[in-house]
């Protein structure tokens, strides 16, 4: 019981650490759903531990109803767990969930199989999951990691890396964080826009070898015109001089950059 306190108590005090807006100990202790619905769950998971499995579903779901957050009472969670604001996020029962770990609104830890036994995703320490994001199926996520909001999530992720997309792309970090728990999702890097980037690239180098190939076919008198000195240059005019090609440049404003990645 003196090991529960503690653990409670130490809910509490990761409140303070990851959220700004949180003032003082009674303010969140009465308003905070993410709280609440962990406090619940300690003792619902002790109930289940402990062969009252009734009991641990019926309190779980009394939270659910007043938190809309469902955790399974099965789920085994770590110290330091924190959900920010809460509403629509579903823990499964095989969860297992590390140390010092956050989820926002909208997170799913869920199954894709109906075969009892380990089923749902096993989350290691100092991760952070971010808001609508969903992490299917018997898979470990790595140490380290954070997932974007609304990923969806059905392979491993190794430790220390970003996942984003649909379906999730994990993107490796170069180096790791010092920061226990890592929560600018600001630096989530565009994969979607690097991509595009990259294909833009490829375009034009393929624009300047088709415009250095037509040249040399000119050069060579190799090339078809309708008239003499009068060439249908694929890349310019009908006038037989070469034309630079209408080259394509990527925006840079959007798309992430920076050493920590790389896809």
């Amino acid at each position: 019981m003196r090991k529960m306190f503690r653990t409670l108590r130490n809910d509490l005090r990761v409140v303070f650490e990851r959220d700004p807006a949180a003032r003082t100990t009674l303010e969140v202790v009465l308003t905070y759903p993410g709280l609440h619905a962990l406090w619940s769950h300690r003792v619902a998971h002790w109930l289940w531990s402990h062969h009252l499995k009734l009991a641990g579903r019926w309190l779980s779901q009394i939270a659910r109803f007043f938190t809309g957050i469902e955790i399974h009472p099965g789920a085994a969670i770590g110290s330091g767990f924190f959900i920010d604001h809460g509403m629509g996020v579903v823990v499964g029962e095989t969860a297992e969930i590390g140390n010092d770990v956050t989820l926002y609104h909208g997170v799913t830890l869920g199954g894709v199989s109906l075969k009892k036994g380990k089923r749902h995703p096993t989350i290691g320490n100092n991760v952070v999951i971010g808001a609508g994001a969903k992490v299917l199926g018997n898979i470990l996520v790595g140490d380290g990691s954070r997932i974007g909001a609304n990923a969806v999530v059905v392979k491993p992720v190794p430790a220390n890396s970003v996942v984003v997309g649909v379906p999730g792309q994990v993107v490796m970090r170069s180096k790791s964080k010092e920061e226990m728990v890592d929560l600018h999702h600001d630096r989530l890097p565009d994969t979607i826009g690097q991509s595009l980037a990259s294909v833009m690239n490829r375009l034009e180098t393929v624009e300047k070898l088709l415009n250095v190939y037509t040249v040399d076919l000119h050069t060579t008198g190799k090339n078809v015109g309708s008239t003499r000195g009068q060439h249908a240059h694929p890349t310019g005019g009908g006038d037989g001089q070469r034309a630079e090609p209408a080259l394509v440049h990527a925006p840079k404003d959007g798309v992430w950059q920076g050493e920590d990645f790389m896809i």
